[in-house]
Parts: structure tokens; sequence; C-alpha cells
């Protein structure tokens, strides 16, 4: 039984289980928060305003009394919208396709300047002292 407790192995299994053992809780825990129901707005969760509110904070006019108007649910619709998204989608691939291309040739060069540098002396080097 010593021998077993004093084994490498033993050790590593142990180890082993408890880092699975901690995965698992962690993946349990993330499916079962994401399960949970989440509030639609923040309006939901703020605490219900009383009368006798002595906030010394000011109501702010434009903000108070009117609901709140965000953008429409479903899919934009206006071409003047997606003109301007595949413009800026378009200058942000070409600026990309730039880059790339840069950045190949600037593998390339380097490349080449090191078998030229690097690579050919040291084969010609060889040739030589195996002919001669």
């Amino acid at each position: 039984m010593r021998r077993f407790i004093r084994s490498p192995l033993t050790w590593m299994v142990v180890v082993e289980l408890v880092i699975v053992g901690t995965l698992l809780v962690v993946a349990w825990n993330l499916v079962g928060s994401s399960l949970r129901p989440a509030l639609g707005s923040p309006v939901e969760a703020a605490p219900q305003a009383t009368g006798d509110d002595t906030s010394p904070l000011p109501d702010i006019p434009g903000l108070v009394g009117q609901p709140g108007r965000g953008p429409l649910p479903g899919l934009n619709l206006s071409s003047s919208f997606w003109r301007a998204r595949l413009a800026a989608l378009n200058r942000d691939q070409v600026l990309l396709a730039q880059l790339e291309w840069r950045l190949v040739h600037a593998g390339m060069s380097a490349a080449e300047s090191y078998v030229r540098d690097v690579v050919l002396p040291a084969i010609e080097r060889a040739e030589k002292s195996a002919v001669g």
C-alpha cells in the first residue's frame, strides 16, 4: 500500500480527477446560470418609487414621464443604413487585404534573403569541402 501511495502515477490520477471534477462543477454552474430567467429591462429591476423619496438628485425633465423609444425589433430595411454599413465593411476589407499582402510579401522577402545569404553559402561551402 505504501508503494501505491508513493507512486507518481497515483498522484497524477488524483490531480486529474480533481481538475476534471472542478471543470464539471464550473460547467454545471454555467449551464444552470444560463437557464435562469433574466430580467427583460433594467426598469423591472429598479425598486418601486415611493411618494416620500428624499433623493438629493433632481429629476431630468426630458426623461421623466416619457417612455423609452429604442430601435424597432427586426431587420432594418433602410437602403441608406445598409449602404453605409456595407461601405464601411468594404473599406475595412480593403485595409485587411492590403495588410495581408504586406505581411505575405515581407515574409517572402525574408525567406528569400535567408536562403540567399545563409543557406546557399552554407551549401556552397559544404560542396567545396566535399570535393576538395
